[in-house]
């Protein structure tokens, strides 16, 4: 069933919403004061993340492409794989919705951020942060970590193996992000994703807060650049592979 553009719009918006809801909803469990999942680990949030996007995917799959991500809205267009038409309306969307997302986030845990008294936890329940204090580490692994992230999805997605069976691809790319996390997520988060990241540090900077501290501005380019080049350079290596086979 072909769907018109508004009815993908909202899926797009309702996916990233979700996504963030149930990712960062993991990362406020954990670092937040007071909550039942405090200080519990990273495994914690890696499982919320890849959750998170597994769920939008099999959720609006069939009717947007789930996309939920500007890195890879834009990649599938640059590299000739979806119409220049969607970009605006589903970037729109997705950072709509990672905002909408982050705003419940707040409302869901407000209690838990006004016992918490460290700036650092407070804006990574919103956006990523250089543990190393690196931008360049940053960017390398933002790049890194997209790029295994659109290539492997790619290939997850449109496997002759797995799209026959229906959830079984949805299921794989949740744990590919699970592992992405788990593997890449002690540098920068990761982030892999510009309306993920963006979209709440907006939140993050408009919302009054208690400790809330800065919101990192100057780093705020690097977990969206890093990741529009690795999903452009992703797309580019497997429509050269395998697209067609």
């Amino acid at each position: 069933m072909v769907y018109g553009l508004t009815v993908r719009w909202l899926s797009e918006l309702l996916g990233t919403a979700i996504m963030i809801m149930l990712g960062n909803g993991a990362v406020a469990n954990v670092e937040l004061k007071g909550t039942k999942g405090y200080q519990n680990g990273w495994m914690l949030i890696a499982v919320g993340y890849g959750f998170g996007v597994m769920i939008p995917v099999m959720m609006f799959g069939p009717i947007s492409g789930s996309q939920i991500n500007p890195a890879i809205t834009l990649a599938l267009a640059v590299n000739g794989l979806q119409q220049w038409s969607n970009v605006v309306p589903y970037i729109t969307a997705q950072f709509l919705g990672a905002m909408l997302g982050q705003l419940l986030l707040f409302l869901a845990y407000k209690p838990f951020y006004d016992q918490t008294d460290n700036p650092s936890r407070i804006l990574g329940t919103c956006s990523t942060i250089s543990a190393s204090g690196s931008f360049v580490n940053g960017f390398i692994n933002e790049f890194i970590g997209t790029f295994i992230l659109v290539f492997s999805a790619l290939l997850i997605l449109n496997s002759h193996a797995l799209i026959h069976t229906p959830g079984v691809a949805e299921l794989g790319v949740g744990f590919l992000v699970w592992a992405l996390v788990a593997s890449l997520g002690g540098p920068t988060g990761p982030g892999l994703n510009p309306a993920r990241d963006l979209g709440p540090r907006i939140v993050h900077a408009l919302i009054p807060l208690k400790n809330k501290g800065t919101s990192q501005w100057t780093y705020a380019w690097i977990p969206v650049v890093a990741p529009i080049l690795a999903g452009i350079a992703a797309v580019f290596l497997y429509k050269m592979i395998y697209f067609g086979q």
